[in-house]
């Protein structure tokens, strides 16, 4: 059992294809990141009334939103949010740092993380970090993903994780107790092969993002790491997908590929763009999700749209689960002229009350393991379900520099893995050694 406080490599979010920059795109090219913040910089920041930019992802959006607007209310400092889609912020990014004009904060796909910092993107604001009295309740794996060579340049901005879905009316059709959703990879095939059997124009058992490694990994990860296998090794270069979990899982979406209506249509060719819809229209049974997207589930449900039950993604074996840490973190980047105002938003949104305001109140889920604890007793049980994949320490995500070439990046060889074990005529084994050729160089 891995403690929250120490899931280290939890690095990772939803990340649909992004556009590949070389090394040089974002400048520096060194591992010692950034320039360091100000020595004088108040615990707390400054706020005196300094407008402060702040780019995120498209798929947080409504998370940010609501973090902005919070603090804007509340802060003589305004930040402008500026919204980039997901597929261009890679690129934007990478032009942005080559012509010195980043923002002052910068939020991004913790996949994506390790290699910003490696390459100067960020300001080292180790001290400023490890001054946070509450340092030790964050979602670690968010300051990891930016800490290199001991300094440490970002922290959590929102949180993202996996969990199981299913469609409770669906559930109903099919004979199976609505009440319960898959607690091992078996029941997952069983239950998403009993929706399928209905026979139902456009609806499938599950549905699965083919040609999205984010996704995919987002996904199928979870069941490995709830097995005690491993993706990665420690230090991100090499794959150890070659394993019987591994495999189970793959051969479990493979039955499913081979079932009338066992995958949705379109699963093959899913880019990622799409692929909570099919869930969210009511035409699947169950699946992998995330729990971002889950609140507008809810919020359908009480204006008269299906059922909606949630569970953590289990393994193999019943009764072991884990998820997917992931989501966007955030930091100041090289080119921000005002560190002392961006680090007030930054140590303003650490606090236990802005975690309860920002993502509490709103169903979201918060940062800050504490929050978790104690803001949620009045909140639907299924977000507490979501909360407790966090709390009971299980979820993880390997941390690699070259992450998103490896999975997340359009014919990624982890993409490509997934297209022949589920689709194609399989080869585990050497379609595993092509992401650690991708993750070794």
């Amino acid at each position: 059992m891995v403690s929250f406080n120490k899931v280290t490599r939890v690095i990772a979010g939803i990340a649909a294809t992004a556009l590949l920059i070389p090394m040089a795109a974002c400048g520096g090219g060194s591992s010692s990141g950034g320039s360091a913040a100000p020595a004088d910089i108040p615990a707390a920041g400054t706020d005196d009334g300094t407008e402060i930019t702040l780019w995120t992802r498209s798929p947080l959006e409504r998370q940010a939103k609501n973090a902005v607007k919070a603090y804007n209310a509340s802060h003589k400092n305004q930040v402008k949010l500026e919204i980039i889609p997901n597929d261009d912020m890679e690129g934007k990014v990478g032009g942005a740092s080559q012509t010195d004009s980043l923002p002052d904060i910068l939020a991004g796909d913790v996949v994506r993380i390790p290699y910003w910092a490696s390459e100067g993107i960020f300001t080292d604001i180790t001290k400023q970090i490890d001054g946070l009295d509450n340092k030790s309740d964050l979602q670690q794996g968010h300051i990891e993903a930016g800490t290199v060579d001991g300094k440490e340049y970002t922290l959590p901005f929102i949180t993202d994780v996996s969990v199981m879905v299913w469609n409770k009316n669906l559930y109903k059709e099919a004979g199976l107790d609505p009440e319960k959703g898959p607690s091992s990879i078996d029941e997952f095939v069983e239950q998403a092969k009993a929706v399928a059997a209905l026979n139902k124009d456009g609806v499938a058992g599950s549905y699965l993002a083919g040609q999205s490694g984010g996704a995919l990994v987002f996904d199928l990860f979870p069941s490995v790491w709830a097995d005690g296998e491993s993706v990665m090794n420690a230090d991100g270069t090499e794959a150890t997908l070659d394993n019987d979990s591994m495999k189970a899982v793959l051969d479990a979406y493979k039955e499913l590929a081979n079932t009338t209506n066992g995958l949705g249509a379109g699963s093959k060719e899913e880019t990622g763009a799409t692929w909570t819809a099919p869930f969210a229209n009511g035409n699947i049974g169950v699946m992998p999700y995330p729990n971002t997207s889950s609140t507008a589930l809810f919020e359908a449900e009480k204006d008269g749209g299906f059922e909606v039950g949630v569970t953590p993604i289990p393994g193999t074996k019943e009764g072991k689960t884990s998820t997917f840490l992931g989501g966007d973190a955030m930091g100041i980047s090289k080119d921000c002229k005002h560190v002392a105002q961006a680090w007030n938003f930054l140590a303003w949104l650490m606090s236990d009350d802005a975690q309860k305001e920002v993502f509490a109140a709103n169903g979201d889920t918060a940062s800050n393991i504490q929050t978790l604890k104690t803001a949620y007793d009045d909140a639907d049980p299924r977000v507490q379900t979501i909360n407790s994949v966090i709390i009971d320490g299980n979820g993880q995500t390997p941390k690699s520099a070259a992450f998103n070439e490896a999975f997340n990046a359009a014919g990624s060889p982890w993409q490509l893995l997934i297209q022949n074990a589920v689709w194609g005529d399989g080869g585990l084994k050497a379609d595993n050694q092509a992401i650690t050729d991708v993750l070794g160089q």
